[in-house]
């Protein structure tokens, strides 16, 4: 497993990517998740790139951004963009939400508009041999197992890909371990996060999480909320280079993702996730 962190962790922090890059490499990460919002707003002109971070002994799993699905003059110029980035990380995956409404909400409509957005976006992504992925997430078409497999089979394109976030398919009702054997072929990235109850799961809707004055009230530690990650990490023995990415948006962040990324490393080695549980 190559554990990285996200910078959206630190998007209410004032640190640079230098800063960032010096902690994770001294912690145990082997990769820094880049937000969109961040790549475009380092210059090319700091020198940062893939070849600079890779000094830290990092790597650059995933772009995380959003691109208009439902805005087809837009999507071209936003694709180009976000591959440029992508081309500057070294990265090969970019990620998106598959829309904005959720596919019990979504008219037929709509969602055949998404689903040609996405296929046109994977046919330019894959000439420059990157992959797009749609994480699986609420209030969009990858919101429950059935929709995300319908989805991929609409778009029907090799580029499409996943990045599964063990929490929202949680959320959605599914049980992450059976929705990852189902995925696997296509999940090229992992989001993991947790929360200590699930009545508290509206803690991470965008208009609160992306807010700097929003709740975080139920945002805990991978090992200490309500979802088990036992079973999952178990699939993931055998796949010592899969990237999963730890999304933390609550506080105490060094402390939380140290102990987190530490855990994970120990979790991997020993399989003792009960020990964990019990020196945590």
């Amino acid at each position: 497993m190559k554990i990285s962190l996200c910078t959206i962790t630190f998007r209410h922090h004032l640190l640079s990517l230098e800063q960032i890059a010096d902690w994770a490499s001294r912690n145990g990460f082997q990769g820094i998740e880049i937000w969109g919002a961040h790549a475009q707003n380092i210059p090319f002109a700091s020198g940062h790139d893939g070849r600079w971070l890779a000094g830290f002994g990092l790597s650059v799993p995933m772009i995380s951004d959003y691109l208009p699905l439902e805005n087809p003059d837009a999507l071209t110029p936003k694709t180009t963009a976000v591959l440029h980035q992508a081309r500057r990380w070294g990265s090969n995956n970019i990620r998106t939400f598959a829309g904005k409404t959720g596919s019990a909400a979504i008219s037929v409509d709509d969602r055949t508009q998404i689903t040609n957005a996405l296929r046109a976006a994977c046919a330019q992504i894959a000439d420059q041999g990157c992959y797009l992925l749609i994480e699986t997430h609420p209030g969009t078409l990858a919101d429950t197992l059935a929709s995300t497999i319908q989805l991929v089979e609409e778009v029907n394109h090799p580029a499409l890909a996943i990045n599964f976030d063990a929490l929202h398919v949680w959320e959605g009702g599914e049980d992450p371990v059976a929705a990852q054997k189902i995925l696997r072929s296509k999940i090229r990235n992992y989001h993991f996060k947790n929360i200590a109850d699930r009545t508290q799961l509206p803690v991470f809707a965008p208009d609160n999480i992306y807010n700097a004055a929003g709740s975080r009230t139920g945002i805990v530690p991978l090992f200490e909320g309500e979802m088990s990650y036992d079973g999952l990490l178990a699939n993931l023995k055998d796949m010592p280079d899969t990237p999963v990415s730890l999304e933390w948006f609550g506080g105490d962040v060094f402390e939380t993702l140290q102990r987190d990324c530490a855990a994970l490393h120990q979790m991997m080695s020993t399989g003792a996730t009960q020990q964990l549980l019990h020196a945590s």
